[in-house]
């Protein structure tokens, strides 16, 4: 459950203003990025880097400016107790055109701030949560009177701004800092996002954007004689909590014992706006609209760069095709539901094989799969099978995993399959392995693509199957929907009618199917027909196939990286003690079937 968290912050307008302020709001941002993340040891936990870009000595005053920028980081971090043991520096940010123009970069610093995570599964989304009665709470960073400068807003009317908000008290943002930690740590905040590009109505837009309903009703009296407009678009470092009115006694002594100010700005409604009111006047802002607006700056960079109109697909799509999880009535979540031990240390007796080539990159979390469901795992390099060390008669499952075998010089897995078509030890063990009525067989993204291209799950069709380029021409990674069809495969049989949350990271995984549908044993589909849910373009929406006795499957999207509720993207909020999610079934399937046909 431990882990590492990471965050970016920078602040490039603010910069443009005030090197110091704009170096001091990049580390601000980064922290308030990451404080939702609880930290083993708080803020003792941080380190940074500083990426420093500077047009030094291209234009008078650059080098004080670029001083001034890294004593004001210097004594900020010093103040707060963190370092900054490495960085980069790319200090000749300038560039000479013909006919004498010159363009000098804004100069800027990146920085990342990186901790270790005591419990990855208490890290706070910034998802607003409408099903419970809650407050919603601003918590100021900067100790700082609201300022534009810098600002996205004063951005958008061609502004910089000289007027930077800054952190004026490191030892006050220090106690901020902590004072939301421990609300981490307690599990007191439902949703929290930091307040940086956009000010405070950008923040409170976002919390809603990843919702299909709901929306807040927010007042902004307590913000005093600041105008609506500071109020709603200055970035003056902070954050926004979202607090379940049954611990709203606590939320408040753990702020106040920490001496840290904090507004209540409202709570959540029914209606799919937000509803602003300060001093008796009433604004309201379309939540589905505006996310159109927000998201609209992507569709214009994604026109650039997807293929057959995918870029428009996606901008039409995307709000239109929400994750939905359905799970089987018996389903616990519980590892004790199949009997699972994480802290196996005997081997079982029931092997499988991982089989890797140059370049595979899945193996390890796909080892570790197997491994929980009870297998005894073995690392099988493809120069163990060419050279005859390894032959896999003891082994009764083996599993191809994702990557990209060869670096894809020769197109997705035709190299890796080269390897087994032509090495005529590596030839002859596979094909032994396939001739045993003992043995299962998974292929994953580039182990996929090899099964396809060495027909391995249909080969008694004339007509093959083939992986073609996604419809988009670009690399597509991203968290889907998949549903789970009636089908008749060991490992998958048992979750037909599940709807459930996966990843997919691949180029080339447009199943073409030159036969109707119904003649494929279909393990898999993408819940949505359309671009972005069906990322690939694949023929009947399908995500993996199966041999027509259920033994051999093939298919894209990576389950090995959605066995826990923490690895997926999204997971449903009434599920919150599930230990491991459906996907770990089709490993335990796996794993009880050997048993029962092992010879």
């Amino acid at each position: 459950k431990a882990g590492i968290a990471t965050a970016i912050g920078h602040a490039p307008q603010a910069g443009l203003a005030d090197p110091a302020a704009g170096s001091v709001l990049s580390v601000a941002e980064s922290l308030t990025n990451i404080v939702w993340a609880p930290l083993a040891e708080g803020l003792d936990s941080v380190s940074l880097s500083a990426n420093w870009m500077w047009p030094c000595r291209s234009q008078e005053g650059e080098d004080a400016r670029l001083y001034q920028g890294v004593q004001a980081l210097s004594d900020f971090c010093c103040a707060l107790e963190i370092n900054v043991p490495t960085g980069k520096d790319s200090l000749s940010m300038s560039q000479q055109y013909p006919g004498g123009e010159k363009i000098i970069s804004p100069g800027t610093v990146i920085v990342s701030a990186g901790g270790e995570v005591s419990d990855v599964k208490k890290v706070v989304s910034p998802v607003m949560v409408n099903k419970e009665k809650s407050t919603f709470y601003h918590i100021d960073f900067s100790f700082d009177d609201l300022r534009l400068g810098g600002s996205a807003f004063a951005q958008s009317l061609n502004k910089v701004g000289s007027d930077v908000p800054i952190c004026k008290n490191p030892e006050y943002f220090r106690d901020a800092f902590d004072a939301v930690q421990t609300l981490v740590n307690k599990g007191l905040v439902l949703a929290g996002h930091d307040i940086s590009a956009g000010g405070l109505i950008t923040t409170l837009l976002e919390m809603c954007f990843a919702n299909m309903e709901g929306g807040m009703e927010i007042s902004l009296d307590k913000f005093g004689r600041h105008d609506i407009v500071k109020i709603l678009l200055a970035e003056n470092p902070g954050v926004v909590v979202q607090i379940a009115d049954k611990h709203k006694a606590e939320f408040k002594k753990i702020m106040d014992d920490a001496g840290v100010g904090y507004l209540k700005l409202g709570h959540p409604t029914d209606e799919r706006l937000i509803q602003v009111t300060k001093d008796g006047a009433e604004y309201q802002f379309g939540i589905d609209y505006l996310r159109d607006v927000w998201y609209s700056t992507s569709y214009l960079l994604d026109r650039k760069q997807s293929m057959n109109g995918r870029a428009k697909a996606r901008f039409e799509n995307y709000k239109m095709q929400p994750l939905e999880m359905v799970f089987n009535k018996d389903f616990t979540g519980k590892l004790s539901q199949y009997g699972l031990n994480p802290d196996r240390r005997t081997p079982l007796g029931i092997k499988a094989a991982i089989i890797r080539e140059k370049g595979t990159n899945g193996e390890r979390e796909m080892a570790y799969s197997l491994y929980l469901a009870g297998f005894d795992v073995k690392d099988v390099m493809m120069t163990d099978l060419i050279s005859g060390r390894e032959t896999l008669e003891d082994i009764n499952m083996i599993v191809f995993c994702g990557g990209f075998s060869n670096s894809d010089v020769l197109g997705s897995a035709k190299g890796w399959a080269g390897a087994f078509l032509y090495n005529p030890k590596a030839k002859a063990a596979l094909d032994n392995f396939y001739a045993r009525e003992d043995t299962l067989s998974l292929g994953i993204c580039n182990g996929c693509q090899l099964m396809v291209e060495l027909d391995l799950i249909n080969p008694e069709f004339t007509k093959k199957a083939h992986m073609l380029h996604n419809d988009s021409h670009k690399f597509e990674s991203e968290f889907v929907g998949l549903t789970i069809p009636m089908n008749r495969s060991v490992m998958f049989g048992s979750l037909s009618g599940n709807k459930l949350g996966i990843w997919v990271a691949h180029g080339e995984g447009k199943f073409s199917l030159p036969y109707p549908e119904d003649k494929y044993n279909v393990i898999a589909k993408y819940t949505y027909d359309e671009y972005p849910g069906n990322p690939n373009g694949s023929d009947y929406s399908v995500a993996g196939i199966c041999s027509a006795d259920g033994r051999h499957l093939a298919m894209m999207p990576h389950l090995e990286r959605a066995i826990f509720p923490w690895q997926n993207a999204w997971y449903p909020a009434d599920r919150r003690t599930d230990e491991i999610t459906p996907w770990m079934e089709a490993f335990v399937n796996a794993r009880k079937w050997v048993e029962a046909h092992k010879k």
